[in-house]
């Protein structure tokens, strides 16, 4: 069988979705930094939207797109339901979370323990791609528990296949539902990225995604050798500046790399407006606070926000006097080169 990744991917660089991080804010943020990579919501149940807020769940502005709305459910009716609102709202894929391993997902018989459960993942795809016309993608684990054995995964991504989704994207550990915490999960089942590599091997007409400790450009090239997308997660949190070089990198584009200082001077704007809105300028802030990490500066940036941002009347100030803590060789030096651009002007905010 053929190897050879599926280069015709639109996607091949995603950030997973993630609870309490991956909201409007991040993306807004993320998008300072590349408007290639696909972008995700955190996961939304079925639940929240068909009895919640639709806005508070669902609303995003066009500047986020890509974006990908991931949905937490195992009634085909009510995830097909959710995809036709997703669709309407204006969401470019969907994808089903059948990876997070948190004792209230399994509660809901949803999330990684419908790994054992393939019959009813495949049924929920299919629900979903009867109603809609947008992809319809799978996010899962190599295996859960006993079932962790390569033939188990390819088993699975077999029987979901019948009802062919768009993409599967592997997160390259096992995991734990009795035993270990969500964060272990995250950390202590070892990376089994090879199983991933066969994976996409053994089912060649099938997208492939790997996901699960990577943390740089470079990685994610190695891996586009072996499958079709890669995603990161905790890495594109804890150092976003990663994402700088990825539209050149990954996308083949020819785009100005954009400074620090030049991400935190683009995101001044949408600070105001949020603020005028009664949003707390912590809410936004606290995805900013890593901007710099592992650069001269970053703990003074990051003590000033967090000493600062979350006082009430806190303003778009607070960004600008953190930012002048940083040294400007370091605000205005870019990604994988040693030349300073020209001097970025703050606008009159304060």
């Amino acid at each position: 069988m053929s190897s050879t990744p599926n280069t015709t991917y639109p996607h091949p660089l995603s950030i997973a979705p993630m609870m309490d991080w991956t909201d409007r804010h991040y993306r807004t943020f993320m998008r300072q930094l590349t408007k290639r990579t696909l972008l995700y919501t955190e996961m939304v149940t079925t639940g929240a939207i068909l009895h919640g807020d639709k806005g508070r769940h669902l609303d995003f502005s066009e500047l986020e797109h890509p974006l990908a709305l991931q949905l937490g459910g195992d009634n085909p009716a009510q995830l097909a339901e959710c995809a036709d609102i997703a669709q309407d709202w204006g969401y470019i894929e969907i994808n089903l979370n059948v990876g997070c391993p948190s004792d209230r997902v399994q509660n809901g018989n949803f999330g990684a323990c419908l790994m054992a459960r393939p019959e009813v993942v495949a049924d929920c795809v299919a629900a979903m791609k009867a109603r809609v016309n947008l992809p319809v993608t799978v996010k899962h684990r190599i295996g859960i528990d006993d079932l962790d054995r390569y033939e188990d995964m390819a088993h699975f991504v077999e029987v979901i296949s019948q009802a062919k989704p768009a993409k599967f994207t592997v997160h390259a550990r096992i995991a734990w539902l009795q035993g270990l915490s969500p964060k272990e999960n995250r950390n202590v089942p070892p990376l089994r990225y090879e199983d991933v590599y066969r994976l996409k091997r053994d089912f060649p007409e099938q997208v492939i995604e790997i996901n699960g400790g990577i943390k740089t450009l470079e990685h994610v090239q190695h891996h586009l050798k072996h499958v079709d997308a890669t995603m990161l997660g905790r890495a594109a949190y804890q150092d976003p500046y990663v994402f700088a070089l990825a539209d050149n990198l990954i996308y083949g584009e020819n785009s100005p790399v954009p400074s620090r200082r030049e991400v935190v001077v683009a995101m001044l704007p949408y600070v105001a407006k949020l603020l005028e809105q009664g949003v707390y300028l912590n809410h936004i802030s606290r995805h900013m606070l890593q901007l710099f990490a592992g650069k001269r500066g970053a703990k003074a940036w990051k003590r000033h926000l967090s000493e600062n941002a979350h006082k009430p009347g806190a303003g778009v100030n607070v960004l600008i006097d953190a930012l002048a803590k940083v040294p400007e060789d370091v605000q205005d030096a870019r990604a994988e080169t040693d030349l300073l651009p020209a001097h970025v002007y703050l606008p009159a905010y304060m």
